[in-house]
């Protein structure tokens, strides 16, 4: 499997573009600005279809190019818990940036934690990460050891918690609960910043670190 990723748009956030060379097919997990001509660009390195987006968390800078894909009849999934991030843009408007266009994005399959989802021909375990937005998921690879973890989590730090559904005591006890138990070679791939290992974080991580 190969994964195109750049950090886009004004918060430098990274999309993950999985493109299964053997079938031809593709999710894109994030939709910042300018993630649909990421897309178009990668086709011209290697043929796919994509099959859909996944989003990790409603922010405006993981969804602005979300709209696109909607139109261009791409499913969609999202988190029911940010209902009102992808569908009512105003609701951002107290800390969305200035002059951005941001649109609802059509969301087609509302994500359950624990219901069994297959990506590309892979098992994929979805966990409910809240706290720093209510409806923040990760999606766990097993077989790649790899989970996309969207702002709950990034090298050293951890996602923001002073925007509205924000709680930092909600966050650790995500990262606690639902990040730091999968295997510690797990490979995190975050919404910001250079990916980072579960192993990696408990040790070190010196917000949320686990001592002994």
């Amino acid at each position: 499997m190969k994964i195109f990723s750049q950090p886009l748009g004004v918060a430098a956030t990274n999309p993950f573009l999985f493109v299964d060379e053997e079938t031809e097919t593709a999710v894109l997990f994030d939709a910042p600005e300018q993630a649909f001509d990421l897309v178009e660009a990668a086709k011209q390195q290697v043929p796919f279809e994509l099959e859909g987006l996944y989003l990790t968390h409603g922010h405006y800078d993981h969804i602005m190019d979300g709209w696109k894909f909607a139109e261009a009849g791409i499913p969609v999934w999202g988190h029911a818990d940010d209902k009102a991030l992808f569908q009512e843009p105003a609701v951002q408007s107290s800390f969305l940036i200035g002059g951005l266009d941001l649109r609802a994005v059509k969301i087609d399959h509302w994500i359950q934690p624990g219901d069994p989802l297959e990506i590309l021909g892979r098992p994929v375990e979805v966990r409910h990460v809240p706290g720093h937005c209510p409806g923040n998921v990760l999606f766990y690879f097993p077989g790649e050891g790899l989970a996309i973890v969207g702002d709950a989590i990034f090298f050293f730090f951890f996602g923001r918690t002073d925007l509205p559904g924000g709680s930092m005591e909600v966050l650790e006890n995500s990262i606690r609960s639902q990040i730091y138990t999968l295997p510690d070679d797990t490979q995190l791939l975050t919404g910001h910043g250079p990916a980072t290992t579960v192993g990696r974080e408990k040790a070190s991580n010196p917000f949320v670190r686990v001592v002994g």
